[in-house]
């Protein structure tokens, strides 16, 4: 028997998502069908399957499977998502919500105009500092990074010229590298001003994308520890621009940026 899914194509900063809200359209293959979904030419085409459904310690619940069916512990961008999706279709009337993922409670501030969500803020919690400056090599080639987790692991690079990184050949050379048994997203930043860091990511489980919330916040906090910018910082990326804060007396990280809708849509399983 064919069943029909309904589903909302979202992205932020180009980072693109297929959306379903399970409390309505139940899924019991998520893996697979993030990877039949997300298939550009046969499927909808995205970096992966989010599904949104209730919480009993928070307003809803996040789970994201990227691209190649893995299941991915936080998503900045499709938190903002979230926030937009749930706010506009109804689910709640709150312009402060509490989002349970695999990193933890996350807390999506709404700035709603007209009825429409704008721009999204997400409290992303307190970063773990690792090593500042690991040597590695890949490629034939060593380089320098500083290790940082924002509920995921992240790998910064900074480079004097992202143009000459070639970052399908040296991604996954760096996400399956032997220092890192459970892969890693990898992310080359040039810090233009210390309120301007352009950036490029490679995710782990999704390979290039337009952008990564995470990493945006990851990059910020790496130029910080590094002494290359101040605490508010924006990062720019192939999909658009990501307000960063690191605030100093919380400790925590604050991402803000818009949320899109590309449109709805109805898939049979």
């Amino acid at each position: 028997m064919t069943h029909q899914v309904k589903f909302t194509k979202m992205h932020g900063t180009g980072n693109d998502y297929i959306y379903v809200n399970t409390m309505l359209y139940p899924l019991a293959n998520p893996e697979e069908l993030a990877v039949k979904w997300s298939a550009p030419h046969t499927g909808i085409g995205s970096d992966g399957l989010v599904l949104i459904g209730p919480s009993d310690i928070a307003d809803f619940s996040m789970h994201i499977y990227n691209a190649d069916g893995s299941e991915a512990m936080m998503c900045g961008n499709a938190s903002r998502c979230i926030g937009k999706y749930v706010y506009e279709k109804g689910l709640t009337k709150k312009k402060t919500i509490t989002l349970e993922t695999l990193s933890g409670i996350k807390e999506l501030q709404l700035t709603v105009k007209r009825k429409k969500v704008t721009l999204v803020t997400v409290d992303m919690g307190a970063p773990t500092i690792g090593e500042i400056a690991l040597e590695l090599e890949a490629g034939g080639k060593q380089y320098i990074g500083t290790i940082i987790s924002m509920g995921n692991p992240h790998l910064v690079i900074f480079v004097e010229n992202i143009a000459k990184v070639n970052l399908s050949e040296i991604g996954p050379l760096l996400e399956h590298h032997p220092l890192f048994p459970h892969r890693t997203n990898i992310e080359f930043a040039q810090v233009i001003t210390e309120e301007e860091i352009r950036m490029k990511v490679w995710e782990r489980g999704s390979g290039i994308t337009q952008a990564c919330g995470t990493g945006a916040c990851a990059t910020a906090v790496a130029a910080i520890v590094n002494g290359k910018s101040g605490r508010l910082t924006n990062i720019i990326m192939d999909g658009g621009i990501l307000s960063i804060r690191w605030d100093n007396e919380s400790n925590h990280v604050y991402m803000t940026g818009e949320a899109i809708k590309v449109f709805d849509g109805t898939i049979s399983l």
